[in-house]
C-alpha cells in the first residue's frame, strides 16, 4: 500500500503539474503527502568568491528561499483546497547536495514525485537519475505538459523480463489494482526474441491476475532503436495514462549513466511514468 508520498516542489513555474498530481494521488489512495522545497546556496569557483562582496552571496541566497517559500506557500494552498494530510519541508543546501539530500529522504516514503525537465526552464534529470538510483523507492516523472491528475483508466506495465521489470511492476501494486485496464506490454525486438520464453509475458500475466490486476497481454514488434517511440505509440493509440517500467542504468560516484531506453523515456514522455530500478 502506498501510505506516503513525497514531491519535489518547483521554483520557477507558474503551474506545477508535478504537485498537482502527487496531491491527486494522496486523494485517490488516501496517503500523507510532504512537499519539499530546497532553497539553494550559489557555489562558486573559490577565486570567484573571493571576488565577490558577501552581499552578493546573501542576496542570491535570500532570493532562492523567497522562491522556495513562494513554493510552499502554493503547496500548502492547493493540499488545502483537497483536505489531506500534508506537511512541508524547506532545505537549505547547496545545489550539488540536492539530489542526494532528497534520495536519501525518499528512502522514508513509498513513493517520489518529481516533473520532467522542461529545456530552458527546469532541469530535474540529477534529481530524478538520484532518487531512482539511490532511494532504493519507486518515482513517478510528471511530463510538463500534463494537465490531469492521476488517471488509472488504462496503465501500460512494458515487460521485458527484466529485474528493473519485475520490482516495478511489484511496486506498481497499489495502483494496478485500482486500474480499469492494464496492459503487459511486449515490445519484440533482438533482446526479446532470444529463446527466454519468460520474456513473452504469460507468466508475468498469471502472477498479476493472481493479485486481481484486470490485465491482458498485448505485443507488439519493433526494432531495437525504436523501442520508446513503440512504446509511446502504443499509449497514445490506446489511450494510456500512466506507463509503469523498470529503470535502467547505475550510479557510481554520482555519476549516472541511464540506459538508453530510460533515458529516451525521460525525454520524450507524453504520460506521467511511474519507475523503480
Amino acid at each position: 500500500m502506498i501510505k506516503d508520498v513525497v514531491i519535489n516542489l518547483e521554483h520557477h513555474v507558474a503551474r506545477d503539474p508535478a504537485r498537482d498530481f502527487a496531491i491527486s494521488i494522496a486523494e485517490i489512495c488516501d496517503t500523507h503527502l510532504a512537499g519539499v522545497a530546497f532553497a539553494y546556496i550559489p557555489e562558486f569557483p573559490g577565486y570567484v568568491v573571493l571576488e565577490l562582496p558577501p552581499d552578493i552571496v546573501a542576496q542570491m541566497t535570500a532570493e532562492s528561499e523567497k522562491s522556495a517559500v513562494a513554493a510552499i506557500e502554493r503547496f500548502d494552498a492547493a493540499a488545502k483546497r483537497s483536505l489531506i494530510s500534508v506537511e512541508h519541508r524547506l532545505l537549505r543546501t547547496r545545489g550539488a547536495e540536492a539530489p542526494t539530500i532528497l534520495a536519501t529522504l525518499a528512502r522514508r516514503f513509498d513513493l517520489s514525485v518529481f516533473m520532467q525537465s522542461e529545456p530552458g526552464r527546469v532541469d530535474n534529470d540529477d534529481m530524478i537519475e538520484t532518487a531512482l538510483f539511490q532511494s532504493g523507492r519507486p518515482l513517478i516523472v510528471v511530463p510538463y505538459i500534463q494537465k490531469d491528475g492521476l488517471m488509472l483508466d488504462r496503465m501500460v506495465c512494458c515487460w521485458d523480463g527484466s529485474r528493473a521489470a519485475a520490482r516495478a511492476f511489484n511496486d506498481a501494486l497499489p495502483l494496478l489494482t485500482r486500474a480499469n485496464t492494464v496492459d503487459l506490454l511486449i515490445v519484440l525486438d533482438e533482446k526479446t526474441n532470444r529463446k527466454n520464453k519468460e520474456v513473452r509475458g504469460v507468466e508475468m500475466a498469471k502472477h498479476l491476475a493472481r493479485h486481481d490486476v484486470k490485465v491482458r497481454l498485448e505485443r507488439i514488434a519493433a526494432p531495437d532503436i525504436d523501442v520508446t517511440s513503440a512504446i509511446l505509440s502504443y499509449v497514445a493509440d490506446n489511450s494510456g495514462t500512466l506507463i509503469v517500467m523498470g529503470g535502467y542504468g547505475h550510479s557510481k560516484l554520482r555519476e549516472v549513466i541511464l540506459g538508453g531506453v530510460t533515458r529516451d523515456m525521460l525525454k520524450s514522455m507524453t504520460v506521467p511514468v511511474f519507475m523503480s530500478h
